[in-house]
Order: C-alpha cells, then sequence, then structure tokens
C-alpha cells in the first residue's frame, strides 16, 4: 500500500512538472519579451538607422562570411553583404575547403569587388577556425560574422553597431534572423518557430540579463573580446553557443538587436530538419557539461539562470518521455500505482491550456517582429500544428542528443551541407 501511494505521488509530481514547467516558461518569456520591446525597441521604432549621440562616428567593419560548398547561395549573399548602407567596411568571404566551384565563384567576384577579399582554406577546417582565420586577416574592430547562405538587411550594420561604440562592456550582438521560404508547412511554421520561440526567448533573457546563445547566422563581435577568450572553440557542434558562454564567463556583455535582420534558409524536410535540430541540441548538451562549474562559483552567478534552465528544460524532456512510456505500458499491463487517470498526450483541460498559452506567445511574438517582417500574419494560422510537431521534434532530439554528447566521439566539428529548402522570393521587410 505504501508502494502504491509512493509511486501515485510521483506519477502526479512528473504529471505536475510536465504541465507547469512550459507554461511558467511561457509566461515568462511574454512578460521579459514586452518589458524588451517598450524598453529597447519602442523608442528606435521611428528610424531606419539609430541616430548618433555627440562625438559619435560609425566605425569601420569587416564583414566574415565562412563558406563551405555555398555554390548555389555565393554570389547573391557576397552581393547582399556588398550592398549594405555603412559607411566604411570589406567583406572577406572564407572558402573551407568546399567541394564544389565556392571558390572559383568567389575570386570572379573579388575580381569585380575592391571591398572583397577571399580566404582561401584548402581543406575543411570547421566554421570555428573558418572565423577565427577571418577574424585574424581583417582590418577593423568590429566583425560582423553571416552564413554563407544568408541575406544581410542594408541596415543591419548599423543597428549592431550602435552597441559596440555606446557600451565598451558590449563584446557580441546578435540579430533577428527571418526565414525566407514559406511555402511549405514547415517553413511557415518554423517563421512563427523564430519569433516566438527564438526571437521572445532571446527579448527576454536580456531583459533578465543574460543570452544563452548568439545566432550564428548573424551576430557582431567585438574582436578584442573574441581574441580575449581564444577566439571560437573548433571542437563544439555549436560554435555560436559555446562562445556566447566564454564570452559571459570572462565578464563581457552579449546583446540582442531585433532590428539586425538577416533573411535565412531552413530545412522543408523531417530528415534535414532533424539533423539540424540534433546539432543544437547536442551543442547545448556540450555546453552544459562544458560550463556546470559555474553553478559552484561566486562569480559567475549572473549565468546560474541559464544554466539551471538549461538542466531543468533537459529534465523536463526526460520526465515528458518517461511519462508517455508508463502510459503506454499501463495500456498493457494493469499497474495500479502507476495508473493515469487520462492519457498525456491525448487533448484534455491541461493540453488545451498548454495549446492556448502556446497561441498567446504567438500572437504576442507576431506583434512584435511584425514592425520589421510584413509576412508573420499569414503564417500564424498554420502555427497551430508547432505543439504537435516541433515540440515533439525538439523533445527526442533533447533525450537523444545527452547520449550521443556523453559517449560519442570526440574530435573537431567539421562542416556538413545541411537541407536549406527551397529558395523563394525575399519577403517584405516592414519600414
Amino acid at each position: 500500500m505504501t508502494f502504491d501511494i509512493f509511486w501515485h505521488s510521483l506519477w502526479h509530481i512528473m504529471l505536475g512538472y510536465v504541465f507547469y514547467y512550459p507554461l511558467f516558461m511561457s509566461s515568462l518569456w511574454i512578460i521579459g519579451a514586452i518589458f524588451f520591446y517598450f524598453k529597447n525597441e519602442k523608442p528606435y521604432l521611428k528610424y531606419k538607422i539609430p541616430p548618433l549621440r555627440a562625438n559619435e562616428r560609425w566605425p569601420g567593419v569587416s564583414i566574415l562570411i565562412p563558406c563551405y560548398n555555398e555554390g548555389e547561395n555565393a554570389v547573391e549573399t557576397i552581393s547582399y553583404a556588398l550592398n549594405v548602407d555603412y559607411p566604411e567596411f570589406e567583406v572577406i568571404a572564407i572558402n573551407d575547403g568546399s567541394k564544389d566551384n565556392t571558390l572559383d565563384i568567389l575570386v570572379a567576384l573579388a575580381k569585380e569587388n575592391p571591398k572583397l577579399k577571399v580566404v582561401n582554406l584548402a581543406e575543411n577546417q570547421g566554421k570555428a577556425l573558418g572565423l577565427q582565420a577571418g577574424a585574424l586577416l581583417a582590418k577593423h574592430e568590429y566583425l560582423i560574422c553571416i552564413d554563407g547562405d544568408a541575406l544581410i538587411d542594408k541596415h543591419c550594420v548599423h543597428w549592431m553597431v550602435k552597441h559596440f561604440i555606446r557600451y565598451p562592456e558590449v563584446a557580441a550582438v546578435t540579430g533577428n534572423p527571418r526565414i525566407r521560404n514559406r511555402t511549405s508547412l514547415l517553413g511557415k511554421i518554423q517563421v512563427g518557430e523564430f519569433s516566438s520561440i527564438v526571437g521572445m526567448i532571446k527579448r527576454a533573457q536580456r531583459s533578465f540579463g543574460r543570452l544563452f546563445t548568439v545566432s550564428g547566422v548573424i551576430t557582431g563581435f567585438r574582436k578584442a573580446a573574441v581574441h580575449e577568450i581564444g577566439y571560437w572553440s573548433p571542437d563544439m557542434l555549436t560554435e555560436d553557443i559555446d562562445v556566447t558562454w566564454k564570452l559571459q564567463r570572462n565578464g563581457w556583455d552579449v546583446r540582442f538587436e531585433p532590428r539586425a535582420l538577416v533573411w535565412i534558409l531552413m530545412p522543408e524536410t523531417l530528415r534535414g530538419l532533424w539533423k539540424q535540430r540534433l546539432r543544437w541540441a547536442m551543442g547545448g548538451v556540450q555546453v552544459m557539461l562544458k560550463n556546470f562549474k559555474v553553478l559552484f562559483s561566486h562569480k559567475q552567478t549572473h549565468l546560474w539562470g541559464l544554466m539551471t534552465e538549461l538542466m531543468l528544460s533537459t529534465i523536463w524532456a526526460y520526465t515528458m518521455v518517461l511519462v508517455f512510456l508508463v502510459w503506454f505500458l499501463s495500456l498493457f499491463v494493469h499497474i495500479s500505482y502507476l495508473m493515469p487517470s487520462s492519457s498525456p498526450i491525448l487533448p484534455d483541460q491541461s493540453s488545451v491550456i498548454l495549446i492556448g498559452a502556446c497561441l498567446i506567445q504567438f500572437a504576442i511574438s507576431r506583434w512584435l517582429d511584425g514592425h520589421y517582417d510584413e509576412g508573420m500574419g499569414k503564417n500564424y494560422y498554420w502555427m497551430i500544428w508547432y505543439p504537435f510537431a516541433f515540440w515533439l521534434l525538439n523533445l527526442f532530439t533533447a533525450v537523444t542528443a545527452f547520449p550521443k554528447v556523453l559517449f560519442g566521439k570526440k574530435g573537431r566539428a567539421r562542416w556538413v551541407s545541411p537541407d536549406r529548402g527551397v529558395h523563394q522570393k525575399l519577403p517584405k521587410k516592414k519600414g
């Protein structure tokens, strides 16, 4: 009897955690994002570029573009980078041992554009070392790093550099990626995801003090800061998460700038999406294991919240899987002390509340990013599928990632050409 009571209580604790944790985090993200908007975004909505203060000037920047097998995207990406509206800049394209015609395209473009420099690495060294090579050759202190398939907005650089020239403690400023391919269901869902999950979380985390990660596809760096921490780590699957933690552990500040827009391609097949999200999840686990000791350092208290959230999210994923397994087992085996009163996966009052909170989060994020992205509204309808599709995807990648990192082969993280979906016409930008 005592054993039955114990497991019955444990079952309800697990159900409570599975339900209340995402509800609490969603509420926290919404509150933090709204606070961020009124403090940091609304005052600048009327400006195309941020106004300079007395004694301020726009310094030179170096735009770094690491490329691996970007033959289909190189011309478009480089063209957008060369056409940014900024007084002084250079573009450095790093060919990281591409096996296609990327190098030939970059060399041809460099002959026609004196602002473009090309760095060729004979063998694939990985994005981290590619960025380091570009940084060492850059003549300017401020580095704007974008991916080889990203289209940078012409005013993006102004909005990122604003933070560097006003706040000497700022080491990195991450931008606001927007999805280009929006014709498939997966593409439509990801438009909302990047606002309600990625954009909203970054706004909220910045309101509370620290960011979990910059966006690898668009981030500006202070060269002195990345030099101080030893540049990007070549053995980390997600060099963007790792460099964020390295900078913040060294006392540097990292910020989010929603006006720094870049248009990106995302996977539109389940296989491509699984590979991408699994890599992200494994990168998060690597960072968690590498930085776990911050919880025992009184000098790193500013990172305790991020580490706690990361650990709780991992525990939540395993708890959710355990709830699924126990419920499924109870369908075939009579286990009185584990028998749930209702299904944890079929619609009931709890799941309706979670889905409702999810849709509220999407609606608020649509309002926030709708100031910059004209195509947000028509994708809202498709977001009802997010809890069913992407929650499950992220759940299983999180559970898979931990053992793969813990017991997997260690070594340098090298490029793997991702699924980038179907190229579409660039969505309209507001303003």
